[in-house]
């Protein structure tokens, strides 16, 4: 199977078939146009529901768990967002495709932890749909090391990237995330602090550089700092991108997908060199 997504997502591998994804969608359009797409790029046969009450029962009939729901915020039966609480109490990983957005909703949204949210308002709308499924059924391909000396700001990376079914390590030190490094060679992606009491941010990156290049493992350092200079001091110590705290979620996770992106895709050019080196 190979996927070329909306925002740069590529993806070869094995079929996605065997996902087991509801679709909570009353409009006979939306539901039609998404099987499709769905089938048509990854071979999903979705289960389509289109009110409340077929939900629950797709839900309750079988003991397969759901691996991904793509719900409305409003079905017939569950006009008041039942539907979407219902599937988050359920805890099954939710994307909302909805009509009905403004930043109150987002916020609501973004509170109960959904992989993401996708606005009908768009003729691209389900292409970028079928684009967040696939991140999600592949995200666990990626393993991401957290290096923060905090444990709140520890967990509460690790929630953000584990909601989006990445494979998560942390470090509490630049020491502990060298030796976890030097352990886990699949990382790709190190998300670290800057101001660290043993090895700072800048360090950190220093001796990752010295043994990792970009084009095996990217790097993200992120501060709570006013100081717009760290930024441009962590990209000339190797970094690739930075952020400052609070993270925006959009944000954060666009720049986490476009890092691990820009590693797939170096490591694609790679692999087709090789044969005409040898």
């Amino acid at each position: 199977m190979t996927f070329l997504g909306i925002s740069g997502m590529q993806y070869s591998g094995q079929s996605l078939a065997n996902s087991r994804i509801l679709l909570a969608e009353d409009s006979n359009v939306f539901t039609s146009m998404i099987g499709t797409r769905l089938k048509e790029l990854f071979g999903i046969e979705v289960e389509i529901c289109r009110n409340f009450e077929e939900l629950q029962l797709a839900y309750d009939r079988s003991t397969s768990p759901v691996t991904l729901a793509i719900s409305n915020i409003n079905l017939p039966g569950a006009e008041n967002g039942e539907a979407l609480e219902y599937l988050i109490d359920l805890s099954v990983p939710t994307i909302v495709f909805t009509g009905t957005f403004h930043e109150g909703t987002r916020d609501q949204l973004l509170s109960k932890e959904i992989v993401d949210y996708i606005i009908k308002d768009n003729v691209f709308a389900v292409d970028m749909l079928a684009e967040s499924v696939a991140r999600f059924l592949t995200n666990h391909r990626h393993h991401v090391l957290i290096v923060d000396d905090s444990p709140t700001a520890r967990a509460l990376l690790t929630s953000r990237l584990k909601r989006y079914n990445f494979r998560v390590s942390t470090a509490e030190s630049g020491a502990k995330a060298l030796e976890i490094l030097k352990s886990n060679p699949d990382i790709g992606l190190v998300v670290t602090d800057y101001n660290m009491p043993d090895i700072d941010g800048f360090e950190l990156t220093r001796r990752i550089r010295s043994a990792r290049g970009s084009h095996e493992l990217r790097i993200i350092g992120v501060s709570s700092s006013s100081n717009r200079l760290l930024s441009a001091r962590f990209l000339k110590a190797g970094g690739n991108d930075f952020m400052l705290r609070p993270f925006i979620d959009e944000e954060f996770y666009c720049r986490i997908n476009q890092n691990l992106d820009t590693l797939i895709q170096i490591r694609a050019l790679k692999n087709e060199r090789q044969p005409a080196a040898a």
